[in-house]
């Protein structure tokens, strides 16, 4: 039910509502990783919170899986009735650097607000298309880790729709740099 967010008035009225109305500690439980991400890593295509054309998409954990749903536009069509595989990878590859950075914050036992923020980028995506994925239904990831070795973290994410895996990927994250964040981006 939280996790479906409606737009109203281009804010994400369920997240607002929750944010207003409970209490932090509560919340923060329902929080998406990417909710989480600093200003400065917020504008990502797919997971970005600032960016106002992108896909804004919102992962949660569900026990050791992550979860994430999406419902694809009818313009993210690749031939008529079925999604643009481009997008499928998109979200593949988002829904896995941001259940990195949360698995990163669990493996230390740290809540993911504090500081310094962990962020992962995608250094290696694979993605196997197992059937055609059909457009304007609800699409769910899962998410599971696979492995956690110093600064990566490898992923695995099935893509359903209609309860039918039709893709699945297996990402390689990184943790980016410190010298790579740019102070004045955005």
């Amino acid at each position: 039910m939280y996790r479906r967010l409606h737009k109203v008035s281009g804010r994400p009225f369920v997240a607002s509502l929750l944010r207003e109305t409970l209490p932090r500690r509560v919340y923060n439980m329902v929080k998406a990783f990417q909710d989480y991400y600093p200003d400065q890593f917020a504008y990502c295509y797919g997971c970005g919170r600032l960016n106002e054309h992108g896909l804004q998409i919102k992962s949660y954990w569900q026990g050791d899986e992550s979860t994430c749903t999406f419902t694809p536009r009818p313009y993210h069509i690749a031939i008529p009735g079925y999604v643009y595989g481009g997008l499928i990878a998109s979200l593949i590859d988002c829904h896995a650097t941001g259940t990195a950075a949360a698995a990163a914050y669990r493996a230390e036992g740290r809540p993911m607000d504090s500081q310094p923020a962990l962020r992962f980028l995608t250094a290696s995506l694979h993605v196997d298309y197992l059937k055609p994925t059909p457009l304007g239904v609800l699409l769910e990831l899962r998410a599971r880790v696979q492995e956690i070795k110093g600064r990566k973290v490898v992923v695995a994410v099935d893509l359903s729709a209609q309860g039918q895996v039709t893709a699945r990927g297996q990402v390689v994250c990184v943790q980016i740099p410190e010298g790579m964040v740019l102070e004045n981006a955005g």
